[in-house]
């Protein structure tokens, strides 16, 4: 198997990192204010269109713990693992809609600012440093390990040689503030979806030709080869194709049958998508109708990642379990060799003909930027205006808050640098995340939701959510050692609002919380384009659950 690139592979990753940092060079010029400005610098203020706002969100959110982790998933469990992407289109319209508003109608720029407008500063500082540990020790860590090993494999590099430059593009990207990063991930987006689909392309193509399928020269040849590699893939994995899963499947304790629906999931997508820093952020800076628009569009991106990062790892498993990739889907662990999944989409990528394993690596190396310099840019952003400003130096100006800002985007990805190689004896790196990320996220979503929508919600009840949502969790995890991580989340959330309601109806002030959000109906009206484009999500999705339930 080849694992090296070749001139033509250069020559198109070069073309593809010039167009990026020329890119991103121009647009930093265009408006030097965010050498100076922290919510231009942290937010891109009224500057990211619509596009902008969609692209950057899936940039930021696709990355090698998708290309690489979710392939690894597909090959393991199928296409189940696509209810993460299709139940966050559902998401983002719910955040869209109930969310946005809500946030901008109360001038929110970061999370724990919300917290502190809402409850007070002594739970938002608690969350602050939260958030900055899940996010430099978990999120990018993870990122950037499988990036560079996803690199590594592919190019043949070291391991070390890659993951020092990934860090480096992606802080050279960060550097320049919200509205690069925001831009430039229009472009980091097209490279992601025109190289990701050549992956799948080869893929289906690869199981057809290997089975005996029609795989010719031309055009018409080659395109009825991936049709009929789509519908082998069908035939030889069935069992790779049902959404929901019930108990008896090995996979059950990943994917626990319809809590992907109607329960945790719904936990895992509505903190992520909408009380999250990292991607909130792209949105906090518009005005609604450019907001929800932007995240419209990314639903309907959303909708397409599977055929990007799932069906290659099923395309994998198929001719794995048909006799290809038999040592190259192996590792030693331990001395005992152990089929690795998430080898799955790395060996596909080596297997592209050049030039156009240029187009994929480029796509791949966007995927882990984007990623990288999203992820630097909220720890940046949290660190300087919610830790720095308010307890180390109040009366900061603004070029001295984007300097720090800018120390702290160099510091945390040198950190995850030295973190990064401890997560090698990972067998499915997509589900440590998920996993890892739950144990706050019920406590999160709880805070969250009872401060929009309960006026009586008290600083005290919100302290107590912080507080017990890493324990519970954990409590849990030991006590019922079998239940889904993904219930276990869900009986967290269920047990933090019954607590929080006990603790805010025990305070007789909270009848007339001063600090309860005023909302009303005509908050959450939608424009006429939006209701249909969110209509026809909704429509997309039903057809999906029901072909493959």
């Amino acid at each position: 198997m080849n694992h090296q690139l070749v001139l033509s592979d250069y020559i198109v990753f070069a073309i593809y990192f010039v167009i990026v940092a020329g890119y991103g060079y121009y647009i930093y010029n265009k408006k030097r204010k965010a050498s100076t400005d922290t919510k231009d610098f942290f937010l891109a203020e009224g500057s990211l269109t619509w596009w902008a706002i969609g692209a950057s969100l899936i940039a930021s959110n696709i990355s090698a713990e998708q290309f690489i982790g979710m392939s690894g998933s597909g090959f393991k469990m199928g296409l189940a693992i696509s209810t993460y992407e299709w139940m966050a289109a559902a998401t983002l319209l719910v955040v869209a809609i109930f969310f946005l508003p809500i946030y901008l109608k109360n001038k929110i720029y970061t999370m724990p600012q919300f917290l502190s407008q809402r409850y007070n500063g002594t739970v938002a500082t608690i969350m602050a440093v939260f958030w900055l540990l899940l996010y430099v020790f978990v999120n990018l860590t993870s990122i950037l390990y499988l990036g560079a090993l996803a690199v590594s494999t592919i190019s043949g590099f070291s391991f070390t040689a890659c993951m020092i430059g990934l860090a480096v593009f992606a802080i050279i990207i960060t550097l320049g503030g919200m509205k690069v990063i925001g831009f430039t991930d229009v472009i980091q987006v097209f490279f992601l979806i025109l190289g990701g689909l050549a992956t799948t392309y080869l893929a289906l193509n690869l199981v057809s030709h290997h089975f005996g399928g029609a795989v010719g020269e031309t055009a018409t040849n080659t395109l009825n080869g991936m049709w009929d590699g789509l519908g082998l893939l069908r035939q030889k994995a069935p069992e790779h194709f049902h959404m929901i899963f019930d108990k008896s499947n090995e996979n059950y304790k990943d994917l626990p049958g319809l809590a992907v629906l109607i329960g945790g999931m719904w936990i895992v997508n509505l903190n992520y998508w909408g009380c999250n820093q990292y991607i909130t952020q792209r949105a906090l800076g518009a005005d609604l109708k450019t907001a929800r628009n932007g995240l419209l569009f990314a639903g309907f991106l959303k909708l397409l990642m599977p055929i990007i990062v799932v069906l290659p790892g099923i395309a994998t498993y198929v001719l794995w379990k048909n006799g290809m990739f038999q040592e190259d889907m192996q590792a030693v662990v331990d001395g005992v060799k152990q089929v690795k999944p998430d080898r799955a989409y790395p060996i596909l990528l080596n297997l592209l003909p050049a030039g156009l394993k240029g187009l994929s690596f480029a796509a791949l190396t966007a995927a882990i930027v984007a990623s990288l310099a999203g992820k630097a840019n909220s720890i940046a952003t949290i660190f300087t205006l919610d830790i720095y400003k308010k307890h180390f130096k109040k009366d900061a100006g603004e070029a001295e808050q984007v300097n720090v800002g800018r120390i702290a985007i160099v510091v945390s990805c040198i950190i995850a640098a030295v973190v990064a190689p401890a997560l090698g004896n990972l067998d499915q790196a997509f589900q440590f995340i998920q996993e890892y990320t739950g144990f706050i996220s019920p406590g999160v979503f709880a805070i969250f939701i009872m401060g929009f929508f309960w006026k009586r919600t008290t600083s005290a009840a919100a302290l107590v959510g912080a507080a017990l949502a890493i324990p519970l969790s954990v409590a849990l995890m030991f006590i019922f050692p079998d239940l889904p991580f993904i219930n276990r989340m869900g009986w967290v959330f269920v047990i933090i609002v019954a607590l929080m309601v006990i603790v805010s109806l025990m305070d007789p002030k909270s009848k007339d919380n001063p600090k309860a959000l005023e909302i009303d109906a005509g908050m959450f009206k939608l424009a006429p384009g939006f209701a249909v484009g969110a209509i026809i999500i909704c429509g997309i999705l039903t057809a999906l659950y029901t072909i493959f339930w």
